[in-house]
């Protein structure tokens, strides 16, 4: 659905980004993660068309979006960060507006409006001015309009900031609503939105790919594990830290009296069989074993962290 393919961007001597490449195939969610200044916005407006690459091009339905920029653009719905709203227009006009500047059918705009409005929950704000409504609301419409003319990928640049926390969880609610039915792009700085929301992830740093991959194999390239153990740390750490299949040990303080508390690094799969051999060899009895799943967090620092 979605190709970009070996994209570079220059602003003078500044490479915004460097033969960045990936591929969406319809339905999925794609979270675009990067510092400030990683290349996400060039990025998304290279996607749009608003901006041209120096170098590649950028594919939407198999219509290159400069060579073929209406058919392509048919195919997009964007929502920038600052969303482009008309205060002195009614929600119910601009989004006629936004219709109309998609190309639905004129005796197919009113049904169209309503449903839109009624996927986003603007059905009881229809009448009112745009200007008059809250944050939240404002968002709404940004996003209702990025979902007129029914297009196939949706690119939704930091669309819950500034809200707050209950706005923000609605509108997450919606973007989820969306999953499946179109292919959506997704940036945020706020890494927990993102985990919650999307099913593969994009990291980039100064303007180069650092990561893509699905979310969850994403969290599960580095087990954790957390075990309880009733033995003393002094016993216990030199043999934990012998086992082949564990890469790291780390003793977390504050556990219960004649026990040890330790997240375990896992290197490879059977680390879970040569552990429970130790602790039998041991005599110490494994009170409890959890699997500690790596939250996107520490993931994208983790990633941005050994390249800088």
């Amino acid at each position: 659905m979605v190709i970009f393919e070996g994209i570079s961007k220059r602003y003078g001597v500044h490479k915004a980004l460097d033969e960045v490449s990936f591929t969406l195939e319809k339905g999925q969610v794609l979270g675009l993660l990067g510092q400030n200044g990683a290349g996400k916005s060039t990025a998304m407006n290279i996607m749009t068309g608003c901006l041209a690459p120096t170098k590649g091009r950028v594919l939407m339905g198999g219509q290159d979006v400069l060579l073929s920029p209406r058919a392509a653009k048919r195919m997009i719905g964007y929502l920038p960060e600052a969303a482009p709203l008309y205060d002195e227009m009614t929600v119910q006009a601009y989004l006629r507006f936004a219709c109309e500047l998609k190309e639905v059918e004129k005796k197919h705009i009113p049904a169209h409006v309503e449903m839109v409005a009624d996927k986003t929950g603007l059905e009881d704000v229809l009448q009112r001015k745009i200007g008059n409504l809250s944050k939240g609301y404002r968002q709404r419409v940004g996003v209702a309009q990025a979902l007129c003319g029914t297009p196939d990928v949706i690119i939704l640049d930091e669309p819950t900031a500034g809200l707050d926390p209950r706005q923000a969880s609605e509108l997450r609610q919606l973007i989820q609503s969306l999953r499946g039915e179109h292919t959506v792009i997704f940036s945020s700085h706020i890494l927990s939105e993102v985990q919650s929301v999307c099913d593969r992830v994009l990291i980039l740093h100064h303007g180069k790919v650092l990561c893509d991959s699905a979310l969850e194999e994403l969290k599960n390239r580095e087990n954790k594990l957390r075990a309880v153990i009733a033995c003393g740390e002094g016993t216990l750490m030199p043999a934990l830290r012998s086992l082949e299949k564990i890469s790291h040990v780390e003793v977390i303080r504050g556990g219960e009296p004649g026990t040890t508390q330790v997240l375990l690094t896992v290197r490879e799969d059977g680390a879970e069989r040569e552990l429970f051999t130790l602790l039998s060899a041991l005599q110490a009895p494994l009170l409890r074993l959890q699997a500690q799943e790596r939250s996107l967090e520490e993931i994208f620092l983790k990633t941005t962290d050994e390249i800088s």
